[in-house]
């Protein structure tokens, strides 16, 4: 029997049992949540939420999330570890001038093994201000911000709030923390605004500041402009103020701005303002046809997939000012990836016939899907 070899030939049966760990079973749980990150902001335009969303796309700090959930006012973020949470807190306070208030709620205790499990949530309450916002500021804050007027627009919100003076060109950072020690308020909503065509301009060359002005803007011209109301162009009726759009406002133009001398503004310092340092009209940005402009915009942006809880109606305009804002503030869209539209003819151009801005094929990135060799997404592999 000296190397001898023995063989048998039988049937073996394996049975396949699929196992998920611990961590995959929480995740397929879809209410199951260790921390929760609530990003609010009181106000009725979502700009904000929109730049937001984007950031955090082009950073793929949703990877992480069991769950997105929008509401009304604002997101929500379900991580299975705190330890997610707290990294999203840390890029939320890094991206927008926003506070933070956390609570915890005991959810079970081991007496033997002293061990507490908790769900934590953290309130991320961002600044009331977006941008084409009129404000009024403190008395004391507009003074400490370079003597600057106490009517200023708000041309961007970033990690701190930009401000403008039309008067003078004075600009002005308002970073979270100022804001809280002297928040302000915003005098009027998008839906506010009116339109109104130049009549006349002027601008104006040499504008002296007092003692401790701040600084200027040299993106903006200043320019004084007389203008009338479109609803109002069958009567003699005019207003003339001062704008930073002087770069961009010729005769015949339409603009949006908001009418002082016609509202009724509540605001605690405004009401303590001089009514003659009150201006007529504040003019915020040149007004285009919106219509063509969406046909001819060969660019797009992604999603954020979420759940989706009483929306309101008005969400598809407010997403297509934050298009049209990413046209006009190249400083605003430096941050955010933005992909050509395949199904639109490409345009090498900066403006289109009107003079509405545009974003270049330069600043555009490839939208990249993984196809295989047939060239069809989905499609099946071919083999030699």
């Amino acid at each position: 029997m000296n190397g001898a070899i023995l063989q048998q030939v039988f049937v073996t049966e394996f049975v396949v049992q699929y196992q998920m760990c611990d961590d995959c079973h929480r995740v397929e749980a879809k209410d199951f949540w260790k921390a929760v990150v609530q990003v609010r902001q009181k106000t009725s335009h979502k700009k904000t939420f929109y730049y937001l969303e984007q950031l955090i796309l082009k950073h793929k700090l949703h990877q992480n999330a069991l769950n997105i959930k929008e509401i009304h006012d604002g997101i929500d973020f379900y991580y299975a570890t705190k330890q997610h949470a707290l990294k999203m807190v840390d890029f939320l306070q890094c991206t927008v001038p926003c506070r933070s208030k956390t609570s915890q709620r005991l959810i079970s205790h081991d007496i033997h093994s002293n061990t507490f499990n908790y769900k934590s949530t953290y309130s991320m309450d961002i600044v009331p201000i977006c941008k084409d916002n009129v404000v009024c500021l403190p008395p004391r804050l507009a003074q400490s911000l370079g003597n600057m007027g106490q009517v200023c627009v708000c041309v961007r919100v970033t990690s701190t709030i930009h401000l403008i003076d039309p008067r003078t060109l004075q600009i002005a950072e308002v970073d979270g923390n100022t804001y809280w020690r002297s928040p302000f308020n915003s005098l009027c909503s998008p839906r506010q605004l009116e339109e109104f065509i130049v009549m006349d301009t002027d601008v104006i060359r040499d504008q002296k500041l007092g003692a401790g002005a701040g600084v200027r803007s040299n993106k903006h011209t200043l320019a004084e402009v007389w203008v009338q109301k479109t609803s109002e162009l069958n009567t003699s009726q005019q207003y003339h103020c001062r704008t930073f759009l002087g770069h961009l406002l010729n005769i015949g133009d339409l603009v949006l701005g908001f009418d002082f001398a016609n509202s009724n503004v509540n605001d605690e310092y405004l009401n303590k303002m001089n009514p003659h340092h009150v201006p007529d009209v504040v003019l915020i940005k040149k007004s285009y046809d919106r219509n063509k402009r969406a046909k001819r915009r060969n660019w797009k942006l992604k999603e954020m997939e979420r759940d989706r809880e009483g929306l309101d109606t008005d969400d598809e305009r407010q997403y297509q000012d934050f298009l049209e804002d990413l046209e006009e503030d190249e400083a605003l869209r430096k941050n955010i990836n933005i992909f050509r539209d395949t199904s639109k003819i490409p345009v090498e151009s900066d403006t289109d016939d009107e003079g509405a801005p545009r974003i270049s094929l330069m600043e555009m990135l490839e939208d990249l899907s993984i196809t295989d060799a047939t060239g069809g997404e989905g499609a099946d592999m071919m083999m030699d």
